[in-house]
């Protein structure tokens, strides 16, 4: 096992070796969270590489008041919104389905497309505050600062959220 914050510093003084290091244990994680916006596997890995461009040019700014996939991450969401905004689309895009084959587990496949479905009802920021919270593990303060709001927005978007897919759960069960 290796300390990161080692890593990092070696990183900072030049280190091909420690930063790809870094690279290979964090560009699993960032490329299955932003896949989450994109059905368009070259979309995403242009993402994950700029987001890797950026925390290479810019690691020395890197002060490890946060952890380091936290910074990561928010450059990836960076990378991902300016692109958005480049082609002016409204909403994110749904869950890829690569893994699905839908024959071991009908019902298994059948409540994913379902849940997917009603992810994609919920805004942008919700959606990214309940995946970074409920799926990628972060605390309520590194999302806010990945997404730049307060950690208390983080709260209420979750729960906001959470309310949500509840009430359409709700319905589906017909209750």
């Amino acid at each position: 096992m290796h300390d990161e914050s080692v890593l990092i510093a070696k990183a900072k003084e030049g280190s091909e070796k420690a930063f790809r290091r870094l690279y290979t244990d964090h560009v699993s994680p960032l490329y299955r969270f932003l896949k989450q916006f994109s059905t368009r596997d070259e979309e995403v890995e242009e993402w994950v590489q700029r987001a890797f461009m950026k925390a290479f040019e810019h690691l020395g700014t890197f002060d490890g008041r946060s952890r380091f996939s936290t910074w990561l991450f928010t450059l990836g969401i960076n990378e991902m919104k300016m692109d958005r905004r480049r082609a002016k689309l409204v909403s994110f895009i749904p869950l890829d389905d690569e893994a699905d084959s839908g024959e071991d587990a009908p019902d298994a496949f059948e409540w994913k497309h379902t849940m997917k479905a009603w992810m994609v009802q919920l805004d942008d920021t919700k959606r990214a505050v309940f995946i970074l919270y409920e799926v990628e593990g972060y605390t309520h303060a590194e999302i806010g600062a990945m997404l730049g709001i307060a950690e208390s927005s983080s709260r209420t978007l979750l729960s906001r959220a959470k309310r949500y897919l509840q009430v359409q759960w709700t319905k589906e069960l017909g209750t």
